[in-house]
């Protein structure tokens, strides 16, 4: 069944890193998260129920909802991006 809180999650295995995005469009990185956590929480019945008892106030957080472009800022790039200027 879909969660009527949580939009969408990933998890990073090497950096034990969980990402959870929620149906308002805010996105949250929760750092530590042990793989049995993950897997506990992608098997649960109820994501939003699992994740206020066994995340949500456990596991250190920060906002990490990307903002959309300003209307008067330039595109940006990626940071690897390179250019070469042509003469």
């Amino acid at each position: 069944m879909p969660s009527t809180v949580i939009r969408d999650f990933s998890y990073n295995v090497a950096t034990r890193q969980l990402v959870v995005t929620f149906v308002t469009g805010r996105v949250y990185a929760y750092a530590g998260v042990p793989p049995d956590v993950h897997n506990a929480f992608r098997a649960s019945g109820s994501k939003g129920r699992f994740f206020n008892q066994e995340i949500r106030d456990n596991y250190d957080c920060r906002e990490i909802t990307p903002s959309g472009p300003s209307e008067n800022a330039p595109p940006r790039m990626a940071p690897d991006h390179k250019t070469a200027s042509r003469r």
